[in-house]
């Protein structure tokens, strides 16, 4: 196990983990879950020992010229069952089922993700200040130059591979937080040994946080989360196939197909903490968002305005009012509103208009209503 030492800066300082960090935002989690089991498992590789302490700085300093591979994606959240509420086609249905990605990467300005399902394609490119999204099945692309100095984010607000969601799990490494080291594994044809984290907090839904990471590159190859009570992984990104050549420069460059329907736009697509401005977004298209709390128990909690609400008018989105007329109702002395669980995330939509969202408890979400 690793000591109270164990730095925040492993995620700020560590270029290999840094590529694409994506937004945070508040996370929908509606649909309908599917069955889920680990990926195949291989034989167990025998590798030198190599202590907690030693993993975080094999993170740390690891460096790699490109990589491409096939990333696929599964989670099962104990989500109720209402689907159909929700569309297909947006962030919230990488949090069901089983997804497959292929992620290019050469250098800091040069990344590509390409979400392939039974609807089409949907990719997300960087070229230099160059950044395209594209929806095949919509025959659609968005099109931004990035200001000089400014870095792309990943849109779809869910992490695209095992590197950015082992960032983001990283970021919570405090003294809250138990860091161990469980068995070795293959993954991907590759030599792996896995970080274990464990929240200490019991306000948390997540048990265990499991990264796989390269034995030889230093990469996180496998990311699996484990909700409270959970014998499987409730979420888990993995690399089937990993190639650490750098890609072809032709990877990046994005050739609209026939009759496309291409939207310019300015800027990029910012972390919250890289806005220069708190609140909503000039276009009014996001809610106020802040967080209370501080590592696995982080809170996040959105105003949601009558004009802002997406209804089922709106193509691709969810009725809010319909949905939350089939959770149960919740009250006590911080409000009344409508309660939304999983596995491992819980959901408080309150009658005066927020949303409280968390890997918490529900009494965690009443406090932070009260308050």
């Amino acid at each position: 196990m690793v000591g109270r030492r164990c730095p925040m800066s492993v995620l700020t300082s560590r270029p290999a983990l840094r590529w694409l960090v994506p937004v945070a935002a508040v996370v929908t989690v509606i649909g309908g879950g599917a069955a889920l089991g680990r990926f195949a498992a291989e034989a167990e590789p025998s590798l030198p020992p190599r202590s907690a302490a030693q993993l975080l700085v094999d993170l740390q300093t690891a460096r790699f010229e490109g990589l491409s591979g096939t990333v696929v994606q599964r989670a099962d959240l104990g989500l109720p069952p209402i689907a159909g509420l929700v569309a297909a086609d947006g962030p919230a249905s990488l949090l069901t089922g089983s997804h497959t990605l292929r992620v290019w990467h050469s250098g800091p300005d040069q990344q590509r993700i390409a979400l392939v399902d039974t609807l089409g394609q949907r990719d997300f490119i960087r070229n230099g200040r160059d950044v395209w999204l594209w929806n095949s099945r919509t025959n659609t692309a968005t099109h931004r130059v990035l200001p000089e100095g400014k870095e792309a984010a990943n849109p779809a607000e869910m992490p695209a591979t095992p590197q950015e969601a082992a960032a983001q799990a990283l970021a919570a490494v405090d003294p809250t937080t138990e860091v161990s080291v469980g068995r070795s594994a293959t993954v991907a044809g590759r030599d792996a040994y896995e970080l274990v984290l464990t929240p200490r907090d019991a306000a948390s839904l997540v048990h265990q946080v499991r990264i796989a990471i390269d034995a030889t590159a230093h990469l996180p190859l496998r990311f699996e989360v484990f909700a409270a009570g959970g014998d499987r992984p409730a979420f888990e990104l993995a690399f089937t196939q990993i190639d650490y050549a750098r890609p072809d420069a032709d990877q990046f460059t994005f050739n609209p197909p026939p009759d496309v329907q291409v939207t310019e736009k300015k800027g990029g697509w910012e972390h919250p903490e890289q806005s220069e401005q708190p609140g909503p977004t000039n276009d009014g298209g996001h809610p106020d968002l802040r967080t209370v709390g501080t590592g696995w128990t982080t809170v996040l909690v959105a105003k949601i305005d009558e004009v802002e609400r997406p209804t089922a008018a709106a193509e691709d989105a969810p009725d809010l009012d319909l949905l939350a007329g089939q959770l149960p109702a919740v009250q006590g002395d911080w409000g009344s509103g409508r309660l939304f669980r999983t596995d491992l995330v819980t959901a408080l939509l309150t009658d005066d208009g927020r949303l409280i969202v968390g890997a918490v408890s529900p009494e965690r979400l009443y406090e932070v209503a009260r308050g």
